[in-house]
């Protein structure tokens, strides 16, 4: 039986991996591991909390002794790297907390599982450590072409450039050591159990309470859009496939503008909830700074070599996400009435 050590897995695409696999596989152990800041809610695991191979342990990442007392009472095969601070209108106000979390946390965490991995021979078989990552690491695109695994890194935000230093330390511990690693760079997930400062909660709420709906500059930058169960079964083909030291983009090919995510919603709540939400709530505000234009991630990597491909289009998904969070309200009540509605209000008044 392998056993995971998942961190961050009671945020969202963490706790996205966990069902998907505790779904797929029953001969796994899966170890959650959370600090369980304003983003990590325990209630994204109902369903899998009292499944048998699900163990949840509140820790830190950048507390070694909290890393390591999981490995030494259990015999990790596969560290899953998901935690991280990763809202960029956070990282401009407090980007030495993304640095703290997503750089240093990053290193305890390699630290530990090398030292628990290694032998006198080389690293133990069939040990792996994967870091999830962005593509925001590479900068913006212009008006054509797409990120590679070979396009050069030019983060601009502190969050990209934290997760980029992150990057480069996880290919470091391979180039030096040997250690088995490897790398994925996703672009914009959607789905369930994503916390409602990400634009397309942040919209379905918005929407659902009559609120206004921030829109940054124009609203014609880019994203491509990726459905987060679609990117789970990625991240357990790169596991399970993937070549030790490689990276692997993992794109959507679901480019949409912002503003165009933004009427997607409103017509949807519009035609099947409520009438009267229409464009009106629609409010421009002050561009973000250092403002990305377009991201757009080439997969024909991992599709060539582990064949892999986005099986949910953007009309599907964002209804299936769209529907997730009409009917869990309890859970968006639940989460916005702490740290988001604190912060929403500071960043757009209390609308």
């Amino acid at each position: 039986m392998k056993t995971y050590f998942v961190t961050g897995g009671a945020g969202f695409i963490g706790s996205n991996f966990i069902h998907y696999m505790i779904n797929k596989y029953n001969d796994i152990k899966i170890i959650n591991f959370d600090k369980l800041t304003y983003a990590g809610n325990l209630e994204n695991l109902k369903g899998v909390d009292k499944n048998p191979n699900y163990i949840f342990i509140q820790g830190d990442i950048c507390n070694k002794d909290d890393v390591q007392k999981v490995f030494s009472e259990y015999e990790i095969d596969y560290v899953v790297h998901f935690a991280a601070e990763s809202h960029v209108d956070r990282s401009i106000k407090e980007p030495e907390v993304f640095v703290k979390t997503n750089v240093l946390g990053t290193v305890n965490l390699l630290n530990v599982a090398k030292s628990f991995w290694e032998t006198s021979e080389g690293f133990k078989a069939g040990k792996k450590f994967l870091h999830v990552s962005t593509d925001e690491v590479y900068g913006s695109l212009g008006e054509t072409g797409y990120f590679t695994e070979t396009t050069p890194l030019d983060p601009h935000s502190p969050y990209s450039s934290s997760k980029t230093g992150s990057d480069l330390m996880v290919k470091a511990y391979f180039d030096t050591y040997k250690m088995p690693v490897n790398i994925t760079r996703c672009s914009n997930n959607y789905g369930p159990f994503q916390f409602p400062e990400k634009l397309i909660p942040l919209l379905i709420n918005n929407c659902i309470n009559h609120k206004e709906l921030p829109v940054y500059g124009d609203g014609m930058n880019i994203r491509d859009w990726l459905f987060v169960e679609d990117h789970c079964k990625a991240i357990d083909m790169v596991i399970n496939g993937g070549r030790l030291g490689e990276v692997y983009n993992i794109g959507g090919h679901n480019e949409r503008t912002n503003i165009h995510i933004v009427k997607t919603v409103i017509s949807y709540i519009n035609e099947n909830v409520d009438s009267s939400v229409t464009e009106s709530l629609i409010k421009y505000v002050e561009d973000r700074k250092g403002h990305d234009r377009r991201y757009g991630i080439d997969p024909t990597k991992i599709k060539e070599e582990l064949g892999w491909y986005p099986e949910t289009t953007f009309e599907i998904g964002i209804k299936k996400t769209i529907k997730w969070y009409l009917d869990n309200q309890t859970w968006m009540k639940n989460v916005t009435s702490g740290d988001y509605q604190n912060y929403y209000t500071k960043m757009y008044g209390n609308k």
